[in-house]
Parts: structure tokens; C-alpha cells; sequence
């Protein structure tokens, strides 16, 4: 029940300026925003570790290396842990700013639901309520669609989008594993709450 109330609390906090602005820099996961230098947050060595890490973790995607994804594992009040989408430092030499080469894309702050779909579910209802009161004029929609990871057509992921005029959003929503795939593949599975900038929205269509 404390983090959970951690966790509803924050959503009045994600914006600085008010709590209805619709500036994806505005919005902030920890105290993170998109438009940060991951930098500011994590050594490049650490980032760089996560990355050779996670390199294949987007291989069903036409570019699956356009972006790298870092995650940060330490003790959040509110996450189990946080991750990031940032540019393909392998595909991004010619930027000799550091800054920008690690600039925050996307930010997803995720609690562990494992094997426990309805409880998560209860729980994104709720964050969704106090969403659509926060952001009165973005295009809201629901979705419910398997994972393109997995074969079986098991991994479900229920989902409730916010969509601002920039192109980028806000998402909560609960994936739910097929065991066998989650187990193999070393995932977690739960609520995600995440900010996501419209780069990083249009190369997850590009499938």
C-alpha cells in the first residue's frame, strides 16, 4: 500500500509548471524528462554496459538498432526500475556533444506485477483517472494487442494512450508474458508508466 500511494502521489508531481501542461519536457519519471542527458543521470561506462546488453532485445523491428535501450536498477520510491531509449551511439558518431548523443528519448517507470494481470490492471485504471484529469486535451485511446515478440500469441498488453499535439505521449499499461516466453526471455512483467517522444513512437511502427 506505501508504494502504491508513492506511486499516485508522483503522477501530481510530473509536471513543474502546471498539471495540465502538454510539454513531454514538462513531465518527469524520478525527476528524469525527456530532453535530459542520460549523462546527467549515469556514467557512460555504466550506459554503455547496459546497452551491450540489451542490443537484441528489438530484433522484430525493421531498424532494431536505431535506438539503444538502458535501464537503471536501484532503489526508486516509486519503480522497480526505470528505463531509456536513447540513440544508437554506434549510428550517432558524427555528434560530438555528449549531451546530445545521450539525450533522453523515452522514459518508462515500471512496478512488478509477475503473474498477477488483474492486479495490475486495477492498479493502471486508477493512474488512468487521475491521466485524464491531468491532461484534459490530449486524444486518449485504449489498447489491447499481443506482443510481436512472441510467436504464440499469448503476451498480451493492455494499454491506455495519451496523445499530445507533438507527436509524442504518455502511456500506462500492463503486459501480461506468456510464462514460457517471459521466463526465456528474462522479462518482467507489470505496470509501465511511460513518456514517450514521437522519434521513438514512429520507429515502434516501423515493424
Amino acid at each position: 500500500m506505501k508504494k502504491l500511494l508513492a506511486l499516485l502521489f508522483s503522477f501530481f508531481l510530473l509536471s513543474s509548471h502546471s498539471v495540465f501542461a502538454e510539454d513531454l519536457s514538462d513531465f518527469q519519471i524520478e525527476g528524469m524528462s525527456i530532453g535530459d542527458s542520460l549523462l546527467d543521470y549515469m556514467s557512460e561506462d555504466e550506459i554503455l554496459s547496459v546497452i551491450e546488453r540489451t542490443k537484441n532485445n528489438y530484433d522484430w523491428l525493421n531498424e532494431p538498432n536505431k535506438y539503444s535501450e538502458v535501464y537503471m536498477w536501484e532503489e526508486f520510491p516509486t519503480y522497480d526500475n526505470i528505463s531509456f531509449f536513447i540513440k544508437n551511439n554506434l549510428t550517432n558518431q558524427y555528434v560530438t556533444n555528449k549531451n546530445e548523443k545521450y539525450t533522453i528519448l523515452f522514459i518508462r517507470g515500471m512496478v512488478y506485477y509477475i503473474e498477477d494481470f488483474d492486479s495490475c490492471i486495477e492498479k493502471r485504471n486508477e493512474i488512468v483517472k487521475i491521466f485524464s484529469g491531468m491532461f484534459p486535451n490530449a486524444t486518449k485511446k485504449e489498447d489491447m494487442f499481443k506482443h510481436s515478440a512472441d510467436s504464440s500469441g499469448r503476451s498480451i498488453i493492455d494499454a491506455v494512450y495519451f496523445y499530445f499535439d507533438s507527436g509524442g505521449d504518455a502511456e500506462v499499461y500492463c503486459s501480461n508474458y506468456e510464462e514460457t516466453f517471459r521466463i526465456k526471455n528474462n522479462y518482467s512483467e507489470g505496470l509501465s508508466v511511460v513518456i514517450t517522444s514521437e522519434d521513438i513512437n514512429k520507429w515502434f511502427e516501423e515493424r
